[in-house]
């Protein structure tokens, strides 16, 4: 999850390295579609019951927990990088689920797990090259990856607001220097990563899972949690609060629908794999 470093004007000057933090609790609130494909993916895993997972971004851990519950005689490790989110999935800790502080980047697992999992996660990693080496070590041999993150074409108004607002001249002096949070290939690009890859039994997969969130409330929810946080964070508080402001108004403009819903784009990349 780790940005360059990002410079601005303003009435302070801030060094931004290290991975995005969120608020956990907050993350909780708003996170009901990304629940929602976690769950199915769970759902879907042909598991013994013995096994060990690794988590890789857990978030508030809710779906870790869930992990947990369908191996009683193994045990799950979920990891982050964000403070906040390990905070809130500690909640959840039992005997056997754990969750670590740690950026997947600088993990150094080796033939440690049967299953990595991650879901709506790993779109915030940019070198995919390094990290399918570093999840296909963590795998042993005859362990199973299975993950799902976004696709391009995900988020589609979000992007087209958040690009307005970096280009307008109230906030284009701002963002110099802004390292875009996201990587979110095509299907066919992330193809050919994989075929490059250590992996060599896996599927590749898109998924449409556009949404109509029930109101403007709930997607302004979704936009303060996760999606806006890395904008805002490039910012001095006023002009983070500014900024909030004006993409919230023009996000309601653009995705309400007549029957009061709003609607976003929100494509998806599925991979299973084997070591």
């Amino acid at each position: 999850m780790a940005n360059k470093v990002a410079t601005h004007r303003g009435t302070e000057s801030h060094s931004l390295k290290g991975p995005v933090e969120f608020d956990g609790q907050r993350y909780r609130q708003t996170s009901a579609h990304q629940k929602e494909w976690g769950s199915r993916l769970i759902s879907e895993l042909a598991l013994r019951g013995d096994e060990s997972i690794l988590d890789i971004g857990c978030g508030d851990g809710i779906l870790t927990a869930q992990l947990a519950d369908r191996v009683h005689r193994g045990n799950v490790t979920g990891i982050d990088a964000s403070v906040g989110m390990i905070e809130t999935a500690r909640t959840n800790q039992r005997p056997n689920l754990s969750f670590v502080r740690l950026d997947i980047n600088a993990t150094e697992y080796s033939a440690a797990f049967d299953l990595v999992f991650s879901n709506a996660t790993l779109h915030w990693i940019k070198d995919h090259t390094k990290l399918l080496r570093l999840l296909h070590c963590s795998l042993k041999d005859g362990g199973a990856l299975r993950v799902n993150f976004a696709a391009d074409g995900n988020c589609q108004t979000w992007f087209r607001v958040a690009r307005e607002l970096i280009a307008s001249d109230e906030f284009s002096g701002e963002f110099a220097g802004f390292d875009w949070p996201w990587f979110m290939p095509a299907v066919d690009d992330y193809q050919r990563l994989l075929a490059d890859s250590p992996f060599t039994d896996f599927k590749v997969w898109g998924e449409n899972a556009d949404r109509y969130f029930p109101n403007g409330e709930a997607m302004l929810g979704w936009l303060d949690h996760p999606s806006i946080v890395p904008f805002k964070r490039h910012l001095n508080a006023n002009l983070a609060d500014r900024f909030h402001k004006l993409a919230a108004v023009r996000m309601i403009e653009l995705t309400r629908q007549s029957d009061g819903t709003c609607f976003e784009t929100f494509r998806r990349i599925n991979v299973s794999a084997r070591k």
